[in-house]
Parts: C-alpha cells; structure tokens; sequence
C-alpha cells in the first residue's frame, strides 16, 4: 500500500523503515529536512494516490490536534487519518468527529515497541470501524511482530485503541515499580552477593520472568548498582490517565495508583510530605530530624 507518515523521529523514523522493508511505499513528512520526503504536509499528501492514508506519529495533545485539523482541510471523501501517536483516548473522539464532517476516515492505534520495533515489530492496539481498520491492515501486518499476536482491533469506538495502550502503560508502571523495589531490597542486603546473578536467573522458569526483566538485567549488567543513573523517573501521562479512569469507572488499581505517585516523589530533590512527617515523628517523640528542632521536639543535627 501507499500511505503518508507525518512525524520521523525515533518511532515515526524506524516504521517507516519497517513499512518499506515490506514492500510499502511511504512518503514521510517531517519538520527536518534532512529526514522528510516532503517540503510540506500538503506536498504529502499530494503525493498520494487517492483514496490518501496518512498516519500521524507526532507528539500527543496540541501537535497532534493541529496536525489533524490541517489534515482535515488537505484531504477529502473517503481519505483516512490514523494517529498512531499517545494521544489521550478522549482526544480521538474529538479528532474523529472533525475529520467525519469532511468525509475523512478516523482510526486510532496505541504503539508499543519502543527502538526496538524496526527489529522485533510493534505491538499494535487500533480502534475503529471495521471498514477503516480494514484499509490499514497491510501496513498493522507489516509493522506488527511476527507471530500470532502483537495486533488486536480493541474495538469500533474511537479511543479503544488509545485506552487499551493507556492501560498498557499503567500496567507497565506496575510491573517496573514492582521490579525496581525488589532490587533495592536485593541490592541492600549483604547476604546476596550476586544480585545482578539473582535477576538473570529470574530470567527462565519463573512467573515474573519478561522483557522487562530482560531489559533490567542488561541495565544492571552495565552497573551493577546503578549509580550512574539518578532516581528520577518522569510520567508520560499515560499513567495518570490510567488512574484517572480507573476513578471515573470506580475500578481499584492500587497497584498501579501507587506507582504513579512513586514516580513522583522521585521528581522532588527534598520531598514537602516527608518534611511534615519528619516533623510529627519529631514532635511525637523526639525523633531526629535534618534541621534545628521545632519548639516542642528534640533533635540530632546528625538524623
């Protein structure tokens, strides 16, 4: 198939590689020269034969809404705009709503694989109708992981593809909150020698065994104690949208919950709450704090 790609960077860059290992032919849009195939969205999508797909790989909220609204005004009757991006699910139905006015084909597709997707394939969630999906599917089969999974069409509804990734990523939290935690445990203790050893080890027979732990096991095989890398870890938003709806539908996702608020605490360098708590542990009994002590409390400059 013949398709549009709008945004080339470490994703965008590498599908189009996979998609043209395929035998598609892909004109990819970029604001850098050096990687476009166009001089501009609208010389794109002239480039295309109708009826035009284009798959939007920009960064999610205004970049992806404005990239659509453009798109909207390029491309006509039975065209079809895919945001491929982390847009949030909510956003689709905006997105589908303004490009269905026009006559223009709406699909949703949640993408996981990260740099390793030119090599190991993308793990694909889509959302929409069958008809649109269906015009798609050459380039789902081609960026796809080989092998009977990796693709699902989570559902008609705009969104259902952007929530399913979002539900992905919460439970990705979960899953490296959960592995982080049990290294620091390992790694505090004196009577495991070979932590690094004990995690490789995890990595066959074992129910927690997975590509993260793969992933985890090389990071620590480079540094063993990580201590080249601060403890600050950033949430993509993902996470949070995750909670977010988990609260609108009145779902329990304490795991997830908790290590949405562990990523931050780890983006303050001297955590607010736990000065209040170092506070009352001093008031109440005299525990030592990192300061002067409070009237009422005793103190060890040394806590």
């Amino acid at each position: 198939m013949e398709l549009g790609l709008v945004g080339l960077g470490k994703m965008g860059g590498n599908m189009r590689t996979r998609l043209r290992n395929a035998g598609h032919t892909v004109v990819g849009y970029d604001r850098n020269p050096d990687v476009s195939d166009a001089t501009t969205l609208a010389d794109m999508v002239g480039q295309l034969p109708s009826p035009k797909v284009v798959w939007v790989m920009v960064p999610a909220g205004d970049p992806t809404r404005d990239t659509v609204k453009e798109l909207g005004d390029l491309l006509g009757e039975g065209d079809l705009v895919v945001d491929g991006g982390n847009s949030k699910w909510t956003d689709d139905q905006v997105n589908a709503e303004l490009l269905a006015a026009k006559g223009v084909g709406f699909v949703d597709c949640g993408v996981s694989g990260g740099v390793w997707g030119l090599k190991n394939g993308y793990a694909l969630m889509c959302g929409g109708s069958d008809d649109n999906v269906a015009k798609v599917q050459p380039a789902f089969d081609a960026l796809k992981p080989e092998g009977e999974f990796g693709f699902v069409h989570a559902g008609s509804a705009p969104g259902a593809g952007h929530f399913s990734k979002m539900v992905h990523n919460g439970i990705e939290y979960a899953i490296m909150q959960a592995y982080a935690e049990g290294w620091e445990l390992l790694d505090k203790v004196e009577m495991v020698e070979n932590v690094t050893e004990v995690f490789q080890s995890w990595r066959e027979g074992t129910v927690i065994r997975s590509w993260l732990l793969d992933l985890l096991v090389a990071a620590l095989e480079e540094d063993a104690h990580l201590d080249k890398i601060a403890g600050y870890a950033a949430d993509s938003g993902e996470g949070r949208w995750t909670v977010e709806a988990a609260i609108d539908n009145a779902v329990a996702m304490p795991a997830i919950a908790a290590s949405l608020f562990a990523r931050f605490v780890s983006q303050q360098d001297d955590s607010p709450a736990m000065k209040a708590v170092a506070a009352m542990r001093n008031q109440f009994g005299g525990h030592a704090v990192r300061t002067e002590a409070p009237p009422g409390g005793d103190a060890s400059p040394t806590g």
